[in-house]
């Protein structure tokens, strides 16, 4: 019996640490400082994130990026909205296209897709990304370093995505509190043994 709680308390401790480091290493945060991802996020904001491989990066993703150059060296928050292969192009006042097509952009601040920037039309290298801020105009983003490939960021640069399915931060939550029970359970099993087996 003795075995089986020592087997039970050791996989309950192993759960627990594996969980806790999978949170550690696979999820950070980030504070908002600026107005550009307003109104998804405002300044003081801590935005949960997932860390994340090149080529995981989809259209609509937020994603906190660092290039260097750029914004003093400092990472920042801003929206996918082409990847490589992609043509975006915007006309002052008008929509965002992406291949030709309107992009819907419920998430834009006061409905403004352009925020008065100039015009562009871009080719999305492969590998690179096209990022905007959802304030458009209060946001520093692709749209003003056109000559610097197209104003495109590595998808290497890309630090982490902010996390929209927590299932996966669940998950690692769960399976670290059943490790954590089932390590109690063993020790209090064995301390209650003890007392009704005293050694001798």
């Amino acid at each position: 019996m003795r075995r089986v709680l020592r087997v039970l308390g050791a996989s309950g401790l192993i759960l627990t640490v594996g969980a806790l480091v999978h949170v550690g290493t696979g999820y950070t945060t980030a504070k908002v400082s600026s107005d550009a991802m307003r109104p998804t996020y405002t300044p003081g904001d801590r935005v949960l994130l997932e860390r994340t491989e090149a080529g995981s990066i989809r259209r609509g993703n937020v994603v906190l990026q660092r290039t260097a150059g750029r914004y003093g060296g400092l990472a920042v928050l801003q929206r996918v909205v082409g990847v490589g292969g992609d043509r975006v192009a915007q006309r002052p006042g008008g929509p965002l296209t992406v291949n030709g097509e309107p992009l819907t952009e419920p998430y834009v601040n006061g409905g403004d897709p352009s925020g008065q920037a100039p015009a562009y039309d871009v080719v999305v290298p492969e590998g690179r990304l096209f990022l905007l801020g959802d304030h458009r105009a209060n946001s520093n983003d692709s749209r003003y370093f056109l000559d610097d490939r197209w104003g495109t960021v590595a998808e290497g640069a890309v630090l982490a995505r902010a996390l929209d399915d927590r299932s996966g931060l669940l998950g690692a939550g769960l399976t670290a509190l059943l490790g954590f029970v089932l390590v109690l359970g063993a020790i209090a099993t064995e301390i209650i043994s003890r007392r009704r087996h005293p050694v001798r």
